[in-house]
């Protein structure tokens, strides 16, 4: 298994993932992305994690496409474009040993990433400890610490509450009301009114109708037809509704942690020499 020259491998592609990959593959890394066959990302506009249904998906200029295996993947890079492989247990590691790998997931646990997946390893968030489960942890959560890189210990604990954005913190995520097929009536970027219905969860009983929790603009919806249980993320609403631009663009933070993933390797890399 020979080692690729400074592929990063980067398991998730939601829009926090995003920001990585983005900042990744500019900065003339191979960037081969990890995803699941059904992600279900908010911000699906500047989430690569849509090329597993739509086969391809562009964000900021930089291009991910889906790809039906190793070395078609290898092709895509190759042009200078992000490859993308529905493979959530990374069995590619059987065929390719990369020179990094990033856990970007943001499932508040570790899913299965090991340090001795590739020289080098960061986790993304909760869940990780920096020395034994990866090399480096890098702080997620909002705030005076956003971005830290960790070599020693966690990140701060997933606390359930979203980062404060206008004035608001936990009422501008909604949450599926019911079990079923979510169907969403409007689009990201539209405004809404609070108590206006935005969707509806079709279950086996009848329809179950969601509300907007506040006036905004819908920063991120769930793809139509998506199976969600009860309590399952399924939209975001920016209460500033001159932010449209936002709804298509990287977040701050996602920026801000792309940045620390980058100093990271590098810093790995200067270590390891």
């Amino acid at each position: 298994m020979e080692e690729q020259k400074h592929l990063i491998i980067v398991r998730g592609g939601g829009d926090l993932a995003t920001g990585t990959i983005h900042k990744l593959n500019r900065c003339g890394y191979p960037v081969l992305v990890l995803e699941t066959g059904f992600p279900s990302a908010i911000r699906r506009h500047v989430a690569f994690s849509e090329a597993v249904y739509d086969g391809v998906a562009e964000v900021e200029g930089t291009v991910c496409v889906k790809a039906s295996g190793v070395q078609e993947a290898m092709a895509i890079m190759e042009r200078g474009d992000v490859a993308l492989l529905v493979d959530p247990e990374c069995r590619v590691l059987d065929e390719v040993r990369p020179w990094a790998l990033v856990d970007a997931i943001l499932a508040k646990k570790n899913l299965g990433t090991t340090r001795d997946m590739a020289p080098k390893t960061i986790g993304l968030g909760p869940g990780f400890e920096a020395g034994k489960d990866v090399d480096l942890v890098v702080e997620t959560m909002r705030g005076h610490n956003l971005g830290r890189i960790i070599g020693s210990g966690s990140a701060l604990p997933n606390t359930g509450v979203p980062g404060t954005i206008g004035g608001y913190g936990k009422e501008r995520v909604i949450h599926s009301p019911a079990r079923g097929i979510f169907m969403g009536s409007v689009q990201i970027g539209d405004k809404v009114k609070k108590d206006q219905q935005i969707a509806k969860v079709v279950t086996g009983h009848g329809e179950v109708p969601v509300n907007a929790t506040l006036t905004g603009i819908i920063r991120g919806i769930i793809r139509d037809c998506y199976p969600v249980t009860e309590g399952f993320k399924i939209a975001d609403i920016d209460p500033r509704e001159e932010e449209y631009e936002n709804c298509f663009t990287i977040s701050d933070k996602a920026r801000c942690i792309a940045g620390s993933v980058l100093e990271g390797l590098l810093y790995l890399e200067r270590k390891q020499v």
